[in-house]
């Protein structure tokens, strides 16, 4: 699919995505669709509204704008979100987590699967290479941004306050970052494991410029990543709080840390389909 401005398509892709996802984990019987699903507008909007990008994929991603993904465990929404913007063949999909299959549980870039620039099954590493990306951009004098996903229990790492006060000090300002805001991580509720307290007074303490938007509002997350654009390159990286649900769209994941890493069985499965319309052919 090809970029698009009418946000019913998108819509009906962000349907679709869902329905991928919770049928790659189920097949494999493993994975991670909790988080896949609530990032599902997220990736939708990025790369079918927002980020200027070339499906032929060029590693170095000079003039365009380029993501990464540091929360590598939501990697089913990122390969189905990759596939239906034509930089692999959706039929894929389906050797997701399988022996030699290029669409591994964490994205790897041996494999040289297209759209993904570096490996991220360790969490905490994204920002650092963001900012690498970004003062790179800037030295190629190329004016396009470098995007970056998160997850909020990800934040309990501290690379990622190191990458952060290191973005604010040295005016990466071509760099938008998200945190995936959903309050759960494998072990239970966030504010349980292990508090972040005032999320947006630490970043804009780091010398970022925050916003808050609703993740599973199409509109709201539009909106969001537009407004991040004109905020940026004014001296300060952006940073979007994105409040999302964990397992949206599909009603007995949502809210619930069990769906963190936890496959759906077969009649789980059919019951998420039932709730998920296919609006694009299933791969």
């Amino acid at each position: 699919m090809s970029q698009t401005t009418d946000l019913n398509n998108l819509r009906k892709l962000s349907s679709q995505i869902r329905r991928d996802i919770v049928r790659m984990v189920h097949a494999c019987q493993s994975g991670h669709p909790g988080g896949s699903l609530g990032c599902t507008d997220f990736f939708v909007a990025l790369y079918f509204k927002i980020m200027k990008h070339d499906p032929k994929f060029n590693m170095n991603g000079k003039g365009e704008d380029i993501f990464f993904l540091s929360n590598g465990h939501i990697s089913p929404v990122f390969y189905s979100t990759l596939a239906h913007a034509g930089y692999f063949d959706k039929k894929e999909l389906a050797t997701f987590r399988m022996l030699n299959s290029r669409l591994q549980g964490h994205p790897a870039t041996h494999e040289h699967l297209p759209g993904i620039r570096i490996a991220s099954g360790s969490l905490g590493q994204g920002l650092s290479v963001a900012n690498g990306a970004a003062q790179a951009k800037k030295l190629d004098k190329d004016d396009r941004f470098v995007y970056v996903l998160m997850g909020d229990g990800e934040l309990q790492e501290g690379q990622v306050w190191e990458a952060a006060m290191y973005a604010g000090a040295n005016k990466v300002d071509n760099l938008i970052a998200t945190v995936d805001y959903n309050g759960q991580q494998i072990d239970g509720p966030v504010d349980k494991i292990l508090s972040l307290l005032n999320l947006r007074a630490k970043w804009e303490a780091f010398g970022w410029i925050v916003q808050e938007f609703n993740g599973n509002n199409l509109d709201e997350v539009v909106a969001g990543l537009e407004n991040a654009q004109k905020l940026a390159k004014n001296g300060k990286p952006v940073m979007n709080l994105m409040k999302t649900e964990m397992g949206y769209g599909v009603d007995y994941m949502v809210g619930s840390h069990k769906w963190h890493g936890v496959a759906p069985n077969d009649e789980e499965l059919k019951k998420a389909l039932a709730q998920l319309e296919e609006t694009l052919g299933d791969y």
